[in-house]
């Protein structure tokens, strides 16, 4: 039985233009640039303005000083919304949003060609007598090399896709044969090895020499691969009865093989190395009281001068001398389409540059001894709760804002990310950040003996001298996250 009755419902939505915001403050400068190149090709109602068109226009020039509110509007002479009877808003015609970072930085890719490892093995294999069939899983094998020159895969699952996919029925001794005797063999040493182990001996075996390191370097690589990776030194000093002198010239031979032998070779014909481009720059100044006074601003590309199009005004201005006719009705319909996303554009502009400034206030304000500085012991306990409360935005919105974004500061540039951290209490009952605690991690074990490394014990005595009291499973974690080896593998002779 069919009825009807009314229901009413509260719901949340993000309207086209938040969408399109939120998109926009995540983009870092080069991604800004791209987006906003292809807005202009894909809406030709938007412009950008230009350094001539800035000298002839009334817009104010901001420089180093931004409005909260964004730049000011002016709206266009001719009414769209009478015409087409719409109710919708007018559209903005400008924005002015220069920063006093007057700096241009280079964001050219540089384009490099090389060879790749897989190209270079190819020709190599086809430039030596094989058969056929061999010629044809070697090629085969070739293709499953990683870009670091190993063979990653089992060899039956080779042979079943030679089945599969060439045709070749072959077995694994076949395919086995195949990879020592002509992949192994080509240049550079150490291409086709299964692991670690087989590709430092290939490369080992092919220093052909009577020099005693070479030679006992080989030995350790071959018998006592797991004591060498775990630094048993002891153990293998035993076992051979020889001197550490000894061992350590054969530790410099292994040191001088490489364990990815395919680093040296593109991994694309095209290789695409991109600079980073800063979306802040902090500058340091002498304030009135003499103390110095941090500056943020955003980066230029940051900040593009947009207008709508005086010719699409004039355009539109045109049709509507001729309201009977439904092509022009339908062009100006169009038109109207392009000023709305031109002027919503405009609008996203705005708020971008405006959340991105307040965010970097913020950010400086909070740890203004680190950028004067620069010294990371300075550094405050710092999460995004902390600047969300300061600008009045949601956390998601800082965290879209230094997602992937740098700023160039006087001691170099910086990731914001790397900024915000947790903090610990220290025995005088002072928050302290754990970026502080790290750094003082990291110098304990690098100006540690290296024949008697620190252990996670030992770090937390030394830490608990300094005023810092952490367990040892602290210290491991932030060993782990600082990516530093436990004791026993930082030990050398």
């Amino acid at each position: 039985m069919l009825k009807q009755h009314l229901q009413m419902k509260l719901g949340q939505k993000l309207a086209p233009q938040q969408i399109q915001l939120m998109k926009l403050i995540q983009l870092h400068t080069l991604e800004f640039e791209q987006e906003l190149e292809r807005e202009l090709e894909e809406n030709p109602a938007l412009e950008k303005v230009t350094e001539d068109d800035q000298k002839d226009s009334d817009f104010e020039d901001l420089g180093s000083e931004y409005e909260e509110e964004g730049s000011e509007s002016i709206e266009t002479d001719f009414d769209v919304d009478e015409y087409l009877y719409d109710d919708e808003p007018s559209y903005k015609t400008a924005s002015s949003n220069y920063s006093a970072d007057d700096e241009e930085f280079d964001s050219q890719s540089l384009l490099t060609e090389g060879q790749t490892l897989y190209d270079y093995l190819m020709e190599q294999i086809h430039l030596i007598h094989i058969e056929d069939d061999d010629l044809k899983i070697a090629e085969y094998i070739i293709g499953n090399l990683d870009n670091d020159g190993y063979l990653r895969r089992e060899l039956k699952a080779i042979v079943d896709d030679l089945a599969f996919s060439q045709g070749i029925y072959t077995t694994m001794e076949k395919v086995k044969d195949v990879l020592e005797n002509y992949i192994q063999k080509l240049d550079p040493p150490g291409v086709g090895a299964r692991n670690l182990q087989e590709c430092l001996l290939l490369q080992i075996e092919k220093k052909v020499s009577a020099n005693k390191a070479v030679i006992l370097a080989a030995n350790i690589l071959r018998n006592h691969f797991d004591a060498l990776t775990n630094k048993h030194y002891n153990k293998i000093i035993q076992k051979y009865d020889i001197e550490e002198e000894d061992l350590k010239d054969a530790l410099d031979e292994i040191a001088h093989l490489s364990p990815k032998i395919g680093g040296n070779f593109d991994t694309q014909t095209i290789t695409i190395n991109q600079e980073i481009i800063p979306d802040f720059v902090i500058q340091i100044r002498d304030g009135k009281n003499g103390k110095p006074e941090v500056i943020p601003m955003l980066n230029s590309k940051n900040a593009p001068s947009l207008r709508v199009s005086d010719e699409y005004k004039d355009i539109l201005a045109t049709y509507s001398h001729d309201k009977k006719s439904a092509e022009h009705k339908q062009a100006a319909l169009f038109i109207k389409q392009k000023l709305d996303a031109a002027k919503w554009y405009i609008d996203a502009i705005n708020q971008r540059q405006n959340t991105l400034l307040k965010t970097i206030t913020a950010i400086v304000k909070k740890q203004k001894d680190y950028f004067v500085t620069g010294d990371e012991k300075t550094l405050k306990p710092m999460i995004l709760k902390d600047i969300a409360e300061e600008t009045g935005f949601d956390i998601s919105t800082i965290s879209r804002v230094v997602k992937s974004k740098y700023a160039d500061t006087p001691n170099g540039i910086i990731l914001l990310k790397d900024l915000f951290s947790d903090s610990l209490t220290n025995d005088d009952g002072e928050e302290v950040s754990t970026k502080e605690i790290k750094t003082y991690l990291q110098e304990a074990i690098d100006n540690e003996n290296k024949r008697k490394p620190l252990t996670d014990d030992a770090l937390v005595t030394v830490l608990k001298e300094k005023g810092y009291n952490i367990a040892r499973r602290t210290i491991a974690k932030y060993r782990e996250q600082l990516n530093i080896p436990v004791a026993r593998l930082r030990k050398e002779l």
